[in-house]
């Protein structure tokens, strides 16, 4: 699988450290314990295309977030998490 990095170019996923899906971007209030609790410890699995959180280990140190069939592996965009996060 290859990454198009927005900095880099393209590379080979094994310069990136997953980290998991893009919803650790949105984190819930502090005080709340049941959002706290779904946002840590519930996440869903599916098949098809998602957004996930991936770091640029061995490049430019970036987090991006990458939009990927998982089925498939194909790669169907890539942003820098901090202007997704805006």
């Amino acid at each position: 699988m290859r990454i198009n990095c927005p900095i880099c170019g393209d590379r080979d996923r094994r310069e990136f450290y997953y980290l998991g899906a893009s919803d650790y971007l949105n984190r819930p209030a502090e005080g709340d314990l049941d959002a706290i609790h779904k946002y840590l410890h519930i996440r869903e699995n599916p098949a098809g295309v998602t957004k996930d959180l991936w770091h640029h280990e061995a490049g430019c140190s970036s987090w991006l977030v990458v939009e990927r069939n998982v089925t498939t592996h194909e790669v169907l965009g890539v942003e820098l998490a901090s202007e997704v996060a805006k």
